[in-house]
């Protein structure tokens, strides 16, 4: 065996080296690649048996700088499915721009002039970044990979693995990868590359497809290659001071007892970003967060804490959100039930506990009391952002906090064009049920009274 060693050293060199000449990685220090086609908003699928929401992609624009491990997507979509089923920003009205950025272990989401830091999508991006045609190529000669065969694989510890098939002219064909996931435990990631064409002596796919999670996540068709290109995305000062892998969270009080954590990012004019895009919410960001204040107000917003996480991911299903107890309609158990514990390439702190996760569920209705206070969780029936979207109502209160079916605009924002057809469905969804509703809390925005609601939608109240 250890007269074999550097027989088997030589042929995974000799493999990685026939693989880097034939497609001019060696000499590639950044590439930008445009093109066009669908791409689909992973973890935003209308119920767990279906892909993920289409979408058209009028525009898209990835610049990689591998010496400085920066990658920048811009695209311009269009909405793909209509009526619109499932999340990820639906309706689109228009053209909608979207701008993704990484360097090194910084993330942002550049939305219109603001730059908006999202440092959970850190391993998401680079894993993106090393599994390019030529980033994959260096990425398994700096991280020592092993060969077998045409497979040449290679991992980054807690981060992700990586198998990368070779077709015979020495070109990469097929990535494997499998990341962490904070919901599904761990996540696989196919990419597959066709069509190569020469770009100025480095040989590119002009034909992209990807999977991310068993569905359809990326179908590109690449118009024009250009290596060596400048590519120079700095780090400003406020995306370097958040903190990872969550924002700022500052505490507001709704009612009596009730207090919800409030994301607070620093925000930043662009530098070198322009247009008007809405910027892409994270999965991961979504649930709950925590700040443990001092003194007497601990054990306020610890309680906080715990109706956040448990109503955040009541109102998620299956949707992707960190959930501390995760409770969903009954449909979607088996997909809660896969994520825990999490195991594989970032095992998280209930696999290395040893204690087996639970799963509670619920169909129309379930009413949790402590015998003070009373939550009721509600289906949102019909609603077709998503088939198990639930809400929850305070009747003590009148307080309904809901996700995703309605986000209130921007203070002093025009009118949309047209009523969002989730948000009609709320609207319906309260009257249906009868409830006493003074205030909406949306999740992901600010707490309103319920006439804006009805105001959005051109109701009257």
């Amino acid at each position: 065996m250890v007269l074999l060693s550097p027989l088997a050293a030589n042929a995974q060199d000799a493999l990685l080296d026939q693989v880097a000449k034939a497609m001019g990685a060696a000499g590639v220090k950044s590439i930008q690649y445009t093109g066009s086609g669908v791409n689909f908003q992973v973890g935003q699928n209308y119920s767990p048996d279906l892909p993920w929401p289409r979408f058209i992609v009028k525009s898209y624009t990835r610049s990689v700088n591998y010496e400085t491990a920066a990658l920048r997507d811009e695209l311009v979509r269009l909405q793909g499915e209509d009526p619109p089923r499932g999340g990820g920003g639906q309706p689109v009205r228009g053209e909608q721009r979207q701008i993704f950025v990484l360097n090194g272990d910084f993330t942002w989401t550049v939305a219109g002039d603001v730059v908006n830091p999202t440092p959970v999508a850190l391993v998401e991006r680079q894993l993106q970044l090393w599994t390019t045609p030529q980033g994959v190529v260096k990425a398994a000669i700096a991280n020592k990979a092993t060969v077998q065969g045409r497979v040449i694989s290679f991992s980054v510890p807690g981060k992700y693995r990586v198998r990368a098939t070779v077709d015979g002219q020495n070109m990469i064909e097929r990535i494997d990868a499998v990341a962490p996931h904070a919901v599904l435990g761990d996540i696989p990631v196919e990419i597959r590359y066709s069509d190569y064409k020469d770009f100025g002596g480095v040989k590119f796919p002009t034909k992209i497809k990807q999977t991310i999670g068993a569905h359809p996540a990326l179908e590109l068709t690449v118009s024009d290659v250009q290596p060596n290109i400048a590519v120079d995305l700095a780090v400003h000062d406020p995306i370097r001071q958040t903190p990872a892998p969550y924002a700022r969270v500052t505490s507001q009080m709704v009612a009596e007892g009730r207090l919800v954590p409030q994301r607070r990012q620093p925000q930043q004019r662009a530098h070198r970003d322009e247009g008007s895009p809405d910027a892409r919410r994270e999965p991961a960001q979504r649930g709950a967060c925590r700040r443990r204040a001092r003194g007497g107000q601990e054990s306020r917003l610890e309680q906080a804490d715990q109706v956040r996480r448990r109503d955040s991911s009541s109102l998620r299903s299956h949707r992707w959100a960190p959930s501390g107890r995760g409770r969903g309609r009954d449909r979607h158990r088996p997909r809660r039930e896969q994520g825990l514990p999490r195991q594989g390439v970032n095992p998280d702190r209930l696999t290395k506990s040893g204690k087996k996760g639970t799963v509670e569920v619920m169909r129309d209705k379930r009413v949790l009391t402590d015998g003070i206070r009373t939550v009721e969780l509600l289906h949102i029936g019909g609603n077709t952002h998503h088939a198990g979207l639930i809400m929850a109502y305070l009747p003590k209160e009148k307080l309904l906090i809901e996700a995703d079916a309605y986000t209130p605009l921007p203070l002093n924002a025009p009118p949309p064009p047209a009523a969002n057809p989730f948000s009609v469905n709320l609207a319906d969804n309260i009257k249906r049920l009868n409830l006493a509703v003074d205030q909406v809390l949306p999740l992901h925005g600010r707490i309103v009274p319920l006439a804006e609601l009805h105001k959005a939608i051109g109701h009257a109240h």
